[in-house]
C-alpha cells in the first residue's frame, strides 16, 4: 500500500526571544507526531548556507497548504511573510503567546491583525493542540478588477519627509495624479482586508521605509512589510526606497532603492513607472471568482481622497454643496471626517466640466508652512506678518491661475486668434527670472517660501520685531511685476467663463493646541487675499470665486483670534440627521450594485445586511455609532463587510457586525485619543482611563476619571467641554440621551442641559463600548420621583 506524503505547512516566527522560540519549535515538534494530515515546517529548516534566505521560505510558503505565522513579536521578515502567503492565495493562521507583553501594544496600533484574528496560547501543550485541531484553509479573498482609474496604491509614513514630499510629487509627475494612499493623518489603523483590496486594485505599489529614530516609523515599517508581502504575492509591481540609515529587513534588502539624493528618487521612480504600464497592459490577473455579491461590493473609500474618480456616481449633493457651487461662501467647515474633501472634489469636477472654467485645485499642507513660519513669521511685529503673508498668498493665487491658463491651453492658443497674443504675453510675464515654475503644486510652494526665507535672511539677518514697508515686502516676495501679471491675467480672463480657486488640506497636521496666533493669521489671510483677489477681478468683470476648506476645530480657532470672522460667508458641514446619512450610503450601494435610483434603502440593505442586531435595526445601530460622520459609517460597513467575506458569508452576519465593531471601535478610540492629546498634551491616554467604566457616570464618577487620568481641577471643565464636543460623551436628561449631534453641534444646549438638571448623567458614547470593555448598566424605566404615585394609582384600580 502506498502512503500518501503528508504536506507541510511553513512556520514564521521571530527568534529575538530564544525562549519563546524554543516553545514554539516544541510545540511544532509534538504535533508533527501526531497522525495529522500534513506535518509543520518551521522557518530554520529552510535556512540553507549559500543560498538567499528568503528563496527557500518563499518556495516553501507557495507549497504550503496554510501558514502559521507568530505575531507575539512583529519581527518584519515574518510580517513580510504573512503578507507574502495572503497574496499567495494561502490561509494564514496567526498564533501569539497569551503570557508575553511583545509588541502588544505595537500590533494596537499598526492595526492588520486583529481584523485578521489570531489564536492566544498559554505554553506548548496548548499550542501542540491547537495545531494538532482542524485549521480552516480558505484563504482570503484577493481576486479584484484591477482600478484603471488610479492605477498606483501609496503607503505613506506618519511623518513626510522631504524624501517622501519628492516621492510622492515624482508619482504624480509620472501621470498618475489619480493614485490611492493610505494616509496615517486620516486613519490611525490599517485593516488587512483594506490592505488586500487595495493591493489586489492595483498596477503598482509604492512604499517608504523610514528610519527608526523617525516618531511613528516602527508602525509605518510593519505596514510597509505587510504591503510588501502581499504585493510580491500577488506579483504585483512594487518599490520601496529607504535612506541609507534604515536597517532593512532580510527579506527585502535586495530589491530596496536606496537614496542618498534627490536624484536618487527620481531615478527610482523613473525605472518602476515602465512595470506599472507593463502589468496594466496585460489582460486581467487570473484570480478564483469572487463567489458572493458582497464580496464584489465597493462602496466606496473611506477617504474621499481615494475616491476622485469615481465619487461623481454617488456624491449627496447637499444644500452645503448648492451653496458653495453658486459662489456663495469663501469657507467649508467640518468635522474630520465629515465630507469636506468630497465637497471639493465635487465642485472642483462640477466646474471643471465646463471648459471655459478654470478650476485651480489647490492642496498645500500645513507642514509646507512650517519652515515659513519659524524662520520669518515669528521675527515680525503682527502688522508685518498680516502684510506679508496676506501678499504672499495673493501673489500664490495669481501664479497659480496665470499657470492653470497657461497649462490649459498650451495645445491650443497658437490656432485662437483672440488668445495667441495674450497667451504669448502672459508667459512671457509669468516665466521671470530666478523663477521655477517647474514640479507640482507642493514644489512651487515649496520654492516660493524657500526664496521668501532666503532673501529674508540675506536683507535682515532674522532680527526679532522687524518692522516691513510696503517697498520692502515687494522687494522680498516678488521675482514678478505683480501688477503687470494681475493685468496679464486679467485681460486673459475675458475670454474665460469664471475661475474657480478651491483651497484643501491647509489645516493638516495643525492641531488646536499648536495652533497659535501666527497660525490663524495664515489662515485669515489667505481667505482675506482671496477676498480681495474677488473684488478686482469682479470689478473687471470678471466671475472669481476663492473657497477655503478647513477643520471646524480650526475656524473656531480663527473665530477667537479675529471676531469678525463669525460673520465671514460659510457652510458648515456637520450631519444630524440619521436618514441623511442611510441616503448617502443608499447612492453608494445602488452606484455598486447597478441598481436603479428609486430602489429603497431597505430592500438593498437586506440583500446584504442581516436585519438586526442586539434588538436593533442593523443600519440605524451603525449610524448611531458612525458620530455622524460619513466616513466613520464607510469604515463601521468596511470592517463588518471585511469579517463577512473572510468567513465567505453571503451577507453581513451578527457575528461580523461584533467583530467589525469592536475593531472600529479600537480605530475610534485611537484616533479620538490622539486628537484629545494634540489638543491637551496633560490628558494623553485620558481615554484609556475608561476601561471598564459604566456606560452611565454621575459628575462625581467622571471626576473621578479624569482625576485618576492626571487632569488636574482647573483644567477638567475643558477636558469635559472636549469630550462633549467630540461625542466621547453625552448627556442623560429626562429620560434622554443627548449627544453634540443632536442638539445641533451647539455645545452650550448640552452644558445648559446639564446644568439645570441635578439627576443628569453622563454616557459613555456607544461607539467606545467594545474598545474600553464598557459595563453596560440599565436605566431606569421610572424616576423615583414616580413610584409613589404609581403605586398609589395601582392600589386604587384594584381596591
Amino acid at each position: 500500500m502506498i502512503i500518501a506524503a503528508r504536506k507541510t505547512a511553513f512556520v514564521a516566527y521571530s527568534s529575538g526571544d530564544s525562549t519563546l522560540a524554543d516553545l514554539i519549535f516544541e510545540a511544532v515538534r509534538r504535533a508533527n507526531s501526531k497522525p495529522l494530515p500534513f506535518q509543520y515546517e518551521p522557518w530554520p529548516f529552510n535556512d540553507v548556507p549559500g543560498t538567499p534566505l528568503i528563496s527557500p521560505i518563499l518556495e516553501k510558503i507557495d507549497e504550503s497548504p496554510f501558514v502559521v505565522g507568530d505575531i507575539t513579536y512583529l519581527n518584519l521578515n515574518v510580517i513580510y511573510e504573512v503578507g507574502f502567503a495572503i497574496g499567495r492565495g494561502k490561509r494564514v493562521f496567526l498564533i501569539r503567546h497569551k503570557q508575553t507583553a511583545g509588541d502588544k501594544a505595537l500590533a494596537n496600533s499598526a492595526g492588520i491583525f486583529d481584523t485578521l484574528g489570531y489564536h492566544e496560547y498559554s505554553g506548548v501543550e496548548d499550542l501542540q493542540a491547537r495545531l494538532s485541531a482542524y485549521i480552516d484553509e480558505t484563504p482570503l479573498p484577493i481576486s479584484f478588477p484591477l482600478n484603471r482609474k488610479a492605477l498606483v496604491y501609496i503607503l505613506e509614513p506618519p511623518v513626510r519627509s522631504q524624501a517622501v514630499k519628492i516621492l510622492i510629487s515624482r508619482v504624480k509627475k509620472a501621470g498618475y495624479h489619480h493614485y490611492r494612499s493610505f494616509n496615517p493623518d486620516e486613519d490611525l489603523r490599517l485593516s488587512a482586508t483594506d490592505a488586500v483590496h487595495q493591493v489586489a486594485e492595483s498596477c503598482g505599489v509604492v512604499m517608504p521605509l523610514q528610519d527608526t529614530t523617525v516618531d511613528g516609523a516602527d508602525v509605518h515599517n510593519i505596514r510597509a512589510m505587510f504591503v510588501a508581502g502581499l504585493a510580491d504575492g500577488m506579483g504585483k509591481p512594487r518599490l520601496i526606497i529607504a535612506p541609507p540609515t534604515c536597517t532593512v529587513p532580510l527579506d527585502v534588502r535586495d530589491t530596496v532603492r536606496s537614496y542618498r539624493r534627490e536624484e536618487d528618487i527620481i531615478d527610482a521612480v523613473a525605472g518602476f513607472c515602465p512595470a506599472i504600464v507593463e502589468y496594466g497592459s496585460q489582460a486581467e490577473p487570473a484570480g478564483a471568482e469572487i463567489p458572493t455579491k458582497l464580496q464584489a461590493l465597493n462602496v466606496g473609500d473611506p477617504r474621499a481622497e481615494n475616491e476622485m474618480t469615481t465619487l461623481n456616481r454617488y456624491y449627496l449633493r447637499t444644500h452645503e454643496y448648492d451653496r458653495a457651487l453658486g459662489g456663495e461662501v469663501n469657507l467649508v467647515v467640518g468635522r474630520k471626517g465629515s465630507g469636506k474633501t468630497a465637497l471639493w472634489i465635487s465642485v472642483r469636477d462640477k466646474t471643471r466640466a465646463d471648459k471655459r472654467n478654470i478650476v485651480v485645485d489647490l492642496k498645500p499642507e500645513g507642514y509646507q508652512l512650517i519652515k515659513l513660519k519659524e524662520d520669518i513669521l515669528e521675527h515680525l511685529t503682527e502688522g508685518a506678518r498680516e502684510h506679508l503673508i496676506t501678499a504672499f498668498w495673493e501673489y500664490l493665487i495669481l501664479l497659480e491661475v496665470a499657470y492653470k491658463l497657461l497649462e490649459k491651453d498650451q495645445n491650443t492658443y497658437r490656432h485662437n486668434h483672440n488668445l495667441n497674443q495674450l497667451y504669448t504675453d502672459l508667459e512671457a510675464v509669468y516665466r521671470a527670472p530666478d523663477f521655477s515654475a517647474e514640479g507640482d503644486f507642493a514644489e512651487r510652494l515649496s520654492n516660493l517660501s524657500q526664496r521668501l526665507i532666503n532673501e529674508y535672511k540675506a536683507r535682515f539677518d532674522g532680527h526679532d520685531g522687524q518692522r516691513l514697508s510696503a517697498a520692502q515686502v515687494t522687494q522680498l516676495l516678488y521675482t514678478h511685476d505683480l501688477r503687470d501679471l494681475r493685468l496679464k491675467v486679467s485681460e486673459y480672463l475675458e475670454f474665460k467663463e469664471s475661475v474657480w480657486v478651491l483651497f484643501d488640506n491647509l489645516d493638516r497636521g495643525w492641531n488646536t493646541r499648536g495652533l497659535d496666533a501666527i497660525d490663524a493669521i495664515v489662515l485669515r489671510c489667505l481667505v482675506d487675499a482671496g477676498r480681495r483677489l474677488e473684488r478686482e477681478m469682479r470689478r473687471d468683470g470678471h466671475k472669481f470665486h476663492c473657497i477655503v476648506f478647513v477643520r471646524n476645530d480650526v475656524y473656531d480657532h480663527l473665530v477667537k483670534h479675529s471676531t469678525d470672522y463669525g460673520k465671514e460667508l460659510r457652510a458648515t458641514l456637520d450631519w444630524s440627521d440619521p436618514d441623511m446619512l442611510r441616503e448617502m450610503f443608499r447612492l453608494r450601494l445602488i452606484s455598486a450594485l447597478d441598481g436603479a435610483e428609486e430602489v429603497e434603502f431597505d430592500r438593498i440593505w437586506r440583500q446584504i445586511c442581516v436585519p438586526h442586531y442586539q434588538g436593533e435595526e442593523t443600519s440605524s445601530y451603525m449610524i448611531e455609532r458612525s458620530l455622524m460622520r460619513p466616513r466613520n459609517l464607510l469604515k463601521i460597513f468596511s470592517h463588518c463587510r471585511g469579517f463577512a467575506t473572510n468567513f465567505r458569508h453571503e451577507r453581513i452576519e451578527e457575528a461580523d457586525i461584533e467583530k467589525g465593531m469592536k475593531a472600529y471601535s479600537e480605530d475610534l478610540l485611537q484616533e479620538l485619543d490622539r486628537e484629545l492629546s494634540d489638543v491637551h498634551p496633560e490628558a494623553n491616554d485620558l481615554l484609556y482611563y475608561f476601561l471598564d467604566a459604566r456606560s452611565t457616570l454621575s459628575p462625581t464618577e467622571l471626576e473621578v476619571i479624569l482625576t485618576a487620568a492626571g487632569i488636574s481641577a482647573d483644567q477638567q471643565g475643558e477636558v469635559i467641554d472636549f469630550l462633549l464636543y467630540y461625542g466621547v460623551l453625552g448627556i442623560r436628561s429626562g429620560g434622554g440621551d443627548y449627544f453634540i449631534y443632536a442638539v445641533n453641534y451647539d455645545l452650550k444646549i448640552l452644558k445648559i442641559r446639564a446644568g439645570r438638571d441635578k439627576s443628569a448623567q453622563y454616557v459613555i458614547n456607544p461607539a467606545f463600548w467594545p474598545a474600553l470593555s464598557i459595563v453596560q448598566n440599565a436605566s431606569p424605566l421610572l424616576d423615583a420621583s414616580q413610584v409613589p404615585a404609581i403605586s398609589s394609582a395601582i392600589s386604587a384600580t384594584e381596591r
